[in-house]
């Protein structure tokens, strides 16, 4: 009788579940790709229209553009050494901006624009601008034709005129009594006078921040001087702040203070004589929110060397208050849902700020932990997502 042949033996338990679970990787690896493939898809259709515009050191390529009217898409692209910005300018009012754009890296910039020609600046202050025309479309003209009546929005805009003269007298105020503390040679009450000063400027920073020119003589920061802080342009307040809380020496600033003086009266007046469409009260304010989410809460680059950030960002969330003021009774009647978001993002927003007190006084924002300043970036980025509401529901979408 022969011996039957010998069945081999089953695989173990855990053979069988580590065959079953690689099939299940590769199954799963396969949806992933897939799934990946069609959002590189998706995102290849929705970027195709991005006009790509390249910094180099000293110029843009290209440096002269032409797009139709309405909504265009810029990836800017740095090839430079150093961290850069990029704008567009409507005379000297500043449109679109993008800034702190890392070396090596890109980012995107959105913008409404009307028929016209605008100027653009590449990188360094110093860098040759550019043209971008703007071409009429048929789209265009019936925006131009359709917008909403303007008497309902001439009480707020009179008020923010009223905000932003008493805003500028307290600025020029703050300014001359740090350039009286630098005459007199005292430091410590210079570096003391500094903070006033700088808040008084964040308060008007969503509306001066349009007046490219001025704004950049008065706040610019070394990162856009060829020296940097050797550079004979840097100027301003950021100037003064390098020299008091950095080389903690007054030499050569009682020049560079009086200059701040002479462009923050300047500059209230050309707040005063700058007109302000509807469509662009609450632009200014989403764009300001919107860059201190995005760059300043984050790096704590704006007062890198006094680090009173936490106290112009204080600054920053009062320009808003005043403008969700002056459109509330609009909002109420018009999209009171709305207002509420907008009411409990500002809250949250004053409650994070105010959690980083010590004593009633702001903390230093190098004290200032990697996840508050997350916490802060979040803050400001839900008002900037709440205040982008307004437009639309008081029918001003599309018409910066």
């Amino acid at each position: 009788m022969s011996n039957p042949t010998p069945q081999p033996a089953p695989p173990p338990r855990a053979l069988r579940w580590a065959v079953a679970g690689s099939v299940v990787v590769m199954i799963a690896a396969g949806g992933l790709f897939y799934y990946a493939s069609q959002l590189a898809a998706g995102k290849r259709q929705a970027n195709r229209d991005e006009i790509a515009v390249t910094i180099h050191g000293h110029a843009c390529e290209p440096n002269e553009l032409s797009v139709p009217a309405g909504r265009a898409s810029f990836r800017i692209i740095n090839r430079s050494d150093r961290a850069v910005e990029w704008e567009i300018l409507d005379g000297v009012l500043v449109v679109e901006e993008r800034e702190n754009i890392a070396p090596g890296l890109s980012q995107v910039i959105n913008a409404n624009l009307l028929p016209g020609d605008y100027a653009i600046t590449c990188g360094l202050l110093s860098n040759p601008r550019g043209t971008l025309h703007v071409t009429p479309t048929a789209a265009s003209d019936a925006q131009a034709k359709a917008k909403p009546s303007m008497v309902a929005f001439i009480g707020p805009l009179s008020e923010f005129r009223v905000y932003l003269s008493s805003q500028g007298s307290a600025l020029i105020k703050a300014a001359t009594a740090l350039q009286h503390a630098i005459d007199a040679g005292d430091l410590a009450q210079a570096q003391t006078l500094y903070i006033p000063a700088r808040e008084a400027y964040q308060r008007l920073a969503p509306a001066s921040q349009r007046l490219a020119q001025l704004d950049n003589a008065i706040n610019a920061r070394a990162d856009y001087f060829e020296k940097r802080e050797q550079d004979p342009a840097f100027s301003g307040f950021h100037r003064l702040e390098y020299s008091l809380f950095q080389q903690r020496s007054l030499d050569g600033l009682a020049p560079i203070a009086q200059q701040l003086v002479t462009d923050v009266t300047a500059l209230k007046g050309q707040l005063l004589a700058q007109p302000l469409p509807p469509e662009q009260l609450v632009s200014i304010v989403v764009r300001n929110l919107n860059s201190l989410a995005e760059v300043r809460a984050i790096s704590g680059e704006e007062e890198r060397y006094s680090h009173v950030d936490l106290n112009g960002f204080a600054g920053n969330l009062q320009a808003a208050h005043k403008v969700v003021d002056l459109m509330r009774p609009l909002l109420t009647k018009s999209a009171a849902d709305l207002l509420t978001n907008i009411d409990s993002a500002l809250a949250a927003f004053d409650a994070e700020l105010e959690g980083l007190k010590v004593d009633g006084q702001y903390s230093r924002y190098d004290s200032v932990t990697a996840d508050q300043r997350k916490q802060i970036a979040d803050k400001a980025k839900a008002l900037a997502v709440a205040f982008d509401g307004i437009d639309p529901a008081l029918g001003l979408s599309g018409l910066q």
